[in-house]
């Protein structure tokens, strides 16, 4: 079968893989169709890694898909050959003191598919096909196409950063950094009831994504550093914040624009940056991190699938499987695209 393998930074290669082995009593067998390029591919493809990841093999990337099942063993009950699913990457052990807690997304043992911090790696779904344990196969709703289900993975992060935010209902709400994430963190704002919802960036064509998306107000950054100012005044607006740039600035621009008791929640991931402590204090406001999801995968394409969250004006292109490379470098132009999937 053919599979995306990253082997170091810039080199990544459509290559002929082993096929899987037979499904066993509890696993399904998945004809993989569409796959979404994450922002953690990215870090594969461009430097081998991020942080403390590294490369140390060749890996198969790629965790944002779904396809059809075309096995399953004979203890499975909840899908069946020809169904159509969404695949979830996240597989905790069940056993250790997390998953015991109901926190499963911190597991201390958990393969998580095209991740590269464990060694050996797990290998990734950017493959014709592939074997996973019947928990992570979530059958589609009747008429949801693939591509929007490809879109689960992403969405349930949201999700789960949502969760951690609180309420929504009635809240202004503001989202520093429109890539995938913060373009999905507006979706699920708006669908959680926020009255408010304003975003910022510094690149003008996911902003105007985000216009579509039904941001009240969407601000570029690098045209007018000074456009959120306004929102800092009187101790600030935002009841709630969602930093998806990992950007140190935006988080010090989050503190000056959130509301006294406010929650800010850290999605993005860019390294250490300073944090203004005084004025996080002063204003009593909440910090909350946010890691992965579990559940809300299975939310996300109950949501997906009723129509509830669109997600038709992230998807740029869908780049035919072959052209893997080419799908990867316009997935890292900001300036045409948002989210690039591969067809398999």
């Amino acid at each position: 079968m053919k599979a995306v393998i990253i082997h170091g930074p810039h080199d990544l290669r459509v290559e002929e893989a082993p096929p899987p082995a037979a499904p066993g009593p509890r696993q399904v067998a998945v004809r993989i169709r569409a796959g979404g390029i994450c922002g953690s591919d990215l870090h594969y493809y461009h430097q081998g890694g991020f942080g403390t990841v590294r490369l140390r093999e060749p890996m198969v990337l790629g965790h944002e898909v779904a396809g059809e099942v075309t096995a399953v063993g004979h203890e499975v009950t909840t899908v069946q050959p020809g169904d159509r699913v969404a695949v979830s990457p996240s597989l905790p052990c069940g056993a250790c003191r997390y998953c015991l807690e109901g926190k499963p997304n911190h597991c201390l043992d958990m393969r998580f598919y095209g991740s590269a911090m464990r060694f050996p790696h797990v290998q990734g779904a950017f493959r014709e096909a592939l074997v996973c344990e019947e928990a992570q196969a979530v059958t589609l709703p009747p008429g949801m196409d693939l591509a929007r289900a490809a879109f689960a993975e992403p969405l349930a992060v949201c999700l789960h950063a949502a969760r951690q935010a609180g309420p929504l209902m009635g809240a202004r709400v503001l989202v520093t950094g429109t890539g995938p994430i913060g373009a999905l963190a507006i979706l699920v704002a708006r669908h959680a009831g926020a009255r408010e919802v304003v975003c910022t960036d510094l690149s003008p064509a996911p902003l105007a994504i985000a216009r579509r998306l039904g941001a009240d107000a969407a601000l570029d950054l690098r045209a007018d550093p000074a456009a959120l100012e306004p929102y800092a005044a009187e101790k600030g607006h935002f009841d709630v914040v969602f930093e998806a740039s990992g950007a140190g600035a935006a988080l010090a621009g989050a503190i000056a624009a959130a509301r006294p008791g406010a929650t800010i929640v850290q999605l993005g991931l860019g390294g250490e940056v300073p944090l203004p402590v005084n004025a996080l204090v002063a204003k009593e406001i909440a910090l909350r991190g946010t890691f992965r999801f579990h559940e809300e995968f299975r939310w996300a394409v109950e949501a997906l699938g009723a129509g509830r969250i669109d997600v038709t004006p992230l998807l740029t292109e869908v780049v035919p499987v072959a052209e893997a490379k080419r799908a990867f470098d316009l997935a890292s132009d900001r300036t045409r695209a948002m989210k690039v999937q591969l067809a398999f």
